[in-house]
């Protein structure tokens, strides 16, 4: 199975200057964990997750002063749609991280998350054990 068979292309994209107010409620809108921070004029492309945005409440910040670029990874691995989920996992697994951004053709196409894999692997491991013989 590949990432394009599991990959959301629900992309939210927030600019770099947005608060981490407006980048949570963003994401509880669209019930996604993590936006694409785009900024064409500094560092490219980045990922904001919802534990980004965990991290600096747990430090009492201010939501409402903290933006987006002061809290983006822009050290990302991107996948393409043609990696396998089993790339894919690894990278996560190597990375430390649960999402990974999809490029093609250099721009942002759909999101990967461990969530996604799962719900693609369940299905199938759970057929394969019901036709193994005993």
């Amino acid at each position: 199975m590949l990432v394009r068979d599991a990959m959301s292309t629900v992309v939210l994209t927030i600019g770099p200057t947005h608060t981490l107010r407006q980048a949570a409620a963003l994401m509880s809108t669209r019930h996604v964990g993590a936006a694409v921070v785009l900024d064409p004029d500094g560092t490219g492309i980045g990922i904001l997750t919802e534990r980004d945005v965990l991290n600096s409440l747990g430090l009492g910040q201010d939501p409402d002063s903290e933006r987006a670029h002061a809290h983006t990874t822009t050290d990302v691995v991107f996948a393409t749609p043609s990696w396998t989920l089993e790339d894919a996992a690894q990278a996560m697994t190597h990375g430390g991280f649960r999402h990974l951004i999809v490029l093609e053709r250099g721009e942002p196409v759909g999101i990967v998350s461990v969530r996604d894999i799962i719900r693609c692997w369940v299905p199938v491991r759970r057929q394969a054990a019901q036709h193994t013989p005993a």
